[in-house]
């Protein structure tokens, strides 16, 4: 499934999917005073989670195992906290990361048009989150918008192409499509590719390289949906399964390639209420490859 479809389907759940993070609690603070998050057991790279992983939990629970999985950013999805929070509820929220020690990197997959008025109401939303990235699926006739925004606030809009839905690709299925529409925009707009929905796109006759798709984009690689695919079974797959196809070293290569600066959000859709162990082994295989000796 899309991430389109199925985050419109929990957009009706979003304010009920927050509401027990919003009242006190009695967890200890984890994250006073906590240093910087270090990167060197990702080599470097900046990874976290996609908080749609944990879409059949709370805020807090999905916190609770991010931290345990070893982790320090989340790229945060609206089923977790609503774009029309309210800024006293966005304080909280922020606390709420803090204790868990995870730090808000990113957050989408969300739409723009040419309405500058609401555009800029999710731009107002994540500046006070204290995000970095805006993963996005934009119309064609909000550039001109984005453009102002992304200079105002200088927050990136990375744009996403979910893989097929039907019988019919994503209007930003890919790489080359991407950059024609961004390349005379401002620099801050690029991508958040999707390495399974690149992967996905083949079932309707679009061989997309992940690792080609990367170079393509260059340094408006803004972000990364990381996840592996079985086309045969049509589910997500742990980096590594015999039955994926991902190669995620050519990934890292790539990225490393084109000077990568952005975030890695792992992303898992199978086995939504139980993904834990799929993606700590996920994290285990991409430690294990973006380490290894050359």
């Amino acid at each position: 499934m899309s991430h389109l479809i199925s985050r419109r389907q929990w957009m009706g759940a979003s304010t009920a999917a927050v509401a027990g993070a919003m009242l006190p609690h009695s967890q200890p603070t984890f994250a006073a005073n906590r240093a910087a998050p270090n990167t060197a057991a990702f080599g470097g790279f900046t990874v976290g989670v996609q908080s749609y992983t944990f879409r059949q939990f709370s805020l807090e629970q999905m916190l609770k195992q991010t931290q345990e999985l070893g982790l320090s950013y989340a790229e945060f999805y609206r089923g977790h906290i609503p774009t029309n929070s309210t800024p006293e509820a966005v304080a909280r929220i922020r606390k709420l990361c803090g204790e868990y020690g995870i730090t808000p990197i990113a957050f989408g997959v969300e739409h723009f048009s040419k309405n500058h008025d609401a555009n800029k109401k999710l731009f107002d939303f994540g500046a006070s989150l204290g995000i970095k990235h805006m993963s996005a699926d934009p119309d064609p006739d909000s550039f001109d918008s984005l453009d102002k925004l992304v200079d105002e606030y200088k927050i990136s809009i990375a744009i996403h192409p979910h893989g097929p839905t039907g019988k019919s690709l994503h209007r930003w299925y890919s790489a080359e499509i991407i950059m024609k529409a961004v390349k005379d925009h401002h620099p801050l707009i690029g991508t958040c590719l999707d390495t399974g929905h690149l992967i996905r796109s083949v079932q309707l006759g679009a061989k997309l390289d992940p690792a080609q798709q990367i170079r393509v984009m260059g340094a408006r690689n803004f972000g990364l949906h990381l996840k592996d695919h079985d086309n045969k079974r049509r589910t997500d797959v742990p980096f590594g399964d015999p039955t994926g196809v991902l190669d995620v070293a050519g990934v890292l290569q790539a990225l490393r390639d084109v000077k990568f600066g952005g975030y890695i959000s792992i992303e898992y859709e199978a086995h939504a209420n139980a993904p834990k162990a799929d993606v700590a082994q996920c994290i285990q295989y991409f430690q294990k490859t973006v380490n290894a000796k050359k």
